[in-house]
């Protein structure tokens, strides 16, 4: 079987080569989050969402065709495939359903809790031993993520459990990533996902619509696709062509260079979106946000410090997935060789 994690020993021009693809990668995701959260004034989420799965599909299929192996578009895993689209279509639409509501900043801030549910969750269905120094980091950005959410303020709202139940979705979803291990290419990963998250979530849609009477405050999960559609066009094909290009070269740095020198730099995506959200809208983050964003940073990069580091010392492949949080971003993740999943 060919691995499809970097070789460890590098270049230093590889390696400079996976910084500058996962740092413009960050800055293409704000960018596309900066745009959902303009489009959502006109546009409802499963419309917006299902045009990048369009557009997904007509960039990725051809690569894939030319490209060949170990790029695939028929998987016998695309149940579990189909199971990661699940998660991500109902997490994702909650994660931008808050957009109206908070500060990019905000919402994002909280998403980064997803690194510490990942380590939870191995720990609980994968049997990942989680040592002193790990429990002390989770119960650190923890403790950030309830600075950020700020429960006991005046501003507070249940909108704010919406990204943090994203995050626990998107967790769910890298934890099936594992059982993916390095038997799927990232491509073809990112076909399954990406696609499938389009038709789930018009289906989600539909049947919201079907069931619940939604307010006006809520015009962005109206069943509904507006007539300046066609006006718009650039736009919409814009949205889906920045997430795309965005996931291939996060894929990218992580192709050419050590994850153990790239995955820190995941955390780059918070301030670039911060400072989008400033420089946009005039949003400035409370400090609660602020206080928060650095404590689950420092816990989420200890986390990958400690992962990493285990892995080197028992001479494993390294396991990428608790710093791979970009939105909208799956990526597969290598698993022990000896390791077999049902």
């Amino acid at each position: 079987m060919t691995a499809l994690t970097p070789d460890t020993t590098q270049a230093p021009s590889r390696t400079a080569h996976g910084i500058g693809c996962i740092l413009l990668g960050m800055c293409l995701f704000a960018g596309q989050d900066a745009m959902m959260k303009s489009l959502l004034q006109v546009y409802p989420i499963w419309m917006l969402m299902f045009v990048r799965s369009c557009v997904t599909l007509l960039v990725l299929v051809p690569l894939i065709l030319a490209l060949g192996g170990p790029h695939r578009l028929v998987s016998p895993l695309w149940r579990l495939h189909l199971l990661r689209a699940a998660l991500f279509a109902v997490g994702f639409s909650l994660f931008y359903t808050a957009f109206p509501f908070m500060g990019l900043a905000e919402v994002t801030t909280i998403f980064f809790s997803a690194p510490l549910m990942i380590a939870i969750m191995a720990a609980v269905f994968l049997k990942e031993h989680i040592g002193i120094h790990r429990v002390g980091a989770l119960v650190v950005g923890f403790a950030g993520v309830l600075i950020a959410m700020n429960p006991g303020g005046d501003s507070f709202s249940w909108i704010a459990l919406l990204p943090l139940t994203c995050a626990a979705f998107y967790a769910a979803g890298q934890v099936l990533a594992r059982r993916i291990g390095d038997r799927e290419s990232s491509l073809t990963v990112g076909l399954y996902t990406l696609t499938f998250t389009g038709p789930i979530l018009l289906f989600c849609g539909w049947l919201l619509n079907a069931t619940l009477s939604l307010g006006p405050e809520f015009h962005h999960l109206r069943w509904a696709f507006p007539a300046e559609m066609t006006d718009d066009l650039s736009r919409l094909l814009m949205l889906g062509i920045v997430g795309m290009v965005a996931y291939i070269l996060l894929s990218r740095a992580y192709q050419v260079a050590d994850a153990s020198i790239v995955a820190p730099f995941d955390y780059s995506y918070l301030p670039i979106a911060a400072v989008m959200a400033w420089l946009l809208w005039g949003e400035v983050p409370p400090v609660t946000t602020l206080l928060g964003m650095a404590l689950i940073i420092l816990s989420g990069l200890y986390i990958g410090y400690r992962e990493l580091h285990a892995a080197r010392r028992k001479g494993e492949p390294v396991i990428v997935a608790e710093t791979v949080t970009a939105p909208g971003s799956p990526h597969p993740q290598k698993i022990p060789e000896d390791q077999t999943w049902p």
